[in-house]
């Protein structure tokens, strides 16, 4: 008898613990940005000044949190051509699409990573290091939708590289 009220308990525990953690990962950091937060505010890299400059967007949702600068998405649309913009702003080199919470329906990174893979979409730097380490990256498709997220940038990945043994 004791042995069942010991076990149940391990597993009504484990069920709770996962709940919680369940909630944390996927709710309880995230903050929903608005339209006219300074976060919600999208630029890119010009090729010629090297300087973040704002872009014209329509209908932005997003997410951050202050407990990691990686935790940004957002989604919107932007009337500017596809050759414009590849003529104007920076190029990315190796985007990698984070994944978002399931919640947050607009950003879905498998597609957007395997489009920018394959040429549907063309990333741009936004903004190198927007926090330390940490690079905004924003992929383009032709029809005007575009999407942003943060990605640690290459300092980041040389620091790591040399601390690993």
């Amino acid at each position: 008898m004791n042995g069942k009220i010991v076990g149940g308990f391990i597993v009504l525990t484990a069920l709770l613990a996962g709940g919680v953690m369940y909630y944390v990962q996927e709710y309880a950091y995230y903050n929903r940005l608005q339209a006219s937060a300074p976060a919600a505010e999208i630029r890119l890299t010009s090729v010629v000044s090297g300087q973040p400059e704002d872009i014209l967007t329509e209908g932005f949702e997003g997410i951050d949190s202050d407990s990691s600068p990686l935790r940004f998405r957002g989604c919107f649309t932007t009337p500017l051509s596809l050759a414009l913009l590849t003529e104007t702003y920076t190029i990315y080199d190796q985007p990698t699409p984070l994944n978002a919470p399931n919640w947050f329906g607009c950003f879905d990174a498998t597609r957007i990573g395997s489009d920018l893979e394959t040429g549907k979409a063309v990333a741009f730097l936004a903004e190198s290091n927007i926090h330390p380490d940490v690079d905004r990256v924003v992929a383009v498709y032709p029809d005007g939708r575009a999407y942003a997220w943060h990605q640690l940038n290459a300092n980041a990945e040389t620091k790591n590289a040399g601390s690993i043994d």
